[in-house]
């Protein structure tokens, strides 16, 4: 880019709005169906906003975008592209709460919800993909997905799906009390 960009919440809020239904669905297995999200498309904000401002020829490939929690996911620039990703501030008709987010969070519902940064703060392009903060033996096989699609279930960097799922379900298991609920699951939207 040629200098940062500050996108205050009052510009986001000026441009063209849209609403999707969308499932969201969690790389430990479970989902929560037909939430109704609200905001601005991030193709939209890309093209109206952070793409004039790159410099000339620059060639992105990769986007991070991080929350004031201090997580951070790595999109690959097709995904972030897609027709249904957004930078949402509304879930259900009301503004996100801090549970959901709030100010504004990444939305992209063909991803598990781990890309899904809540308080977004900071977009970052990139020409390749990023190096891991934290490239340690032990973080290496932790790694996530890259692409996270769930369509794919693309949970983990190099072990099978089928393995991922059954180490997620044994420790949701072990983890909850018999009958309970998952207290990182949201309830289901009444």
């Amino acid at each position: 880019m040629t200098k940062p960009l500050d996108v205050p919440l009052i510009v986001l809020a000026t441009l063209p709005r849209r609403e999707i239904t969308a499932d969201f669905h969690c790389v430990a297995g479970w989902s929560v169906t037909n939430l109704r999200w609200e905001g601005v498309s991030f193709e939209s904000m890309y093209r109206i906003l952070i793409e004039p401002a790159l410099t000339p020829g620059t060639s992105v490939t990769h986007l991070v975008f991080s929350g004031l929690d201090g997580w951070r996911s790595v999109v690959m620039i097709e995904d972030a592209l897609a027709d249904d990703v957004l930078i949402a501030e509304n879930l259900d008709g009301r503004p996100l709460d801090g549970d959901h987010g709030a100010p504004a969070r990444l939305v992209s519902p063909k991803q598990y919800g781990y890309i899904n940064t809540k308080h977004l703060c900071r977009i970052d392009v990139h020409a390749g993909e990023p190096k891991s903060i934290d490239d340690t033996l032990i973080m290496r096989l932790l790694s996530s997905h890259p692409r996270a699609r769930v369509w794919k279930e693309e949970r983990h960097r190099y072990l099978p799906a089928w393995s991922i799922r059954r180490l997620y379900r044994a420790t949701i298991a072990f983890i909850l009390p018999r009958g309970g609920r998952d207290p990182h699951r949201p309830p289901q939207p009444g």
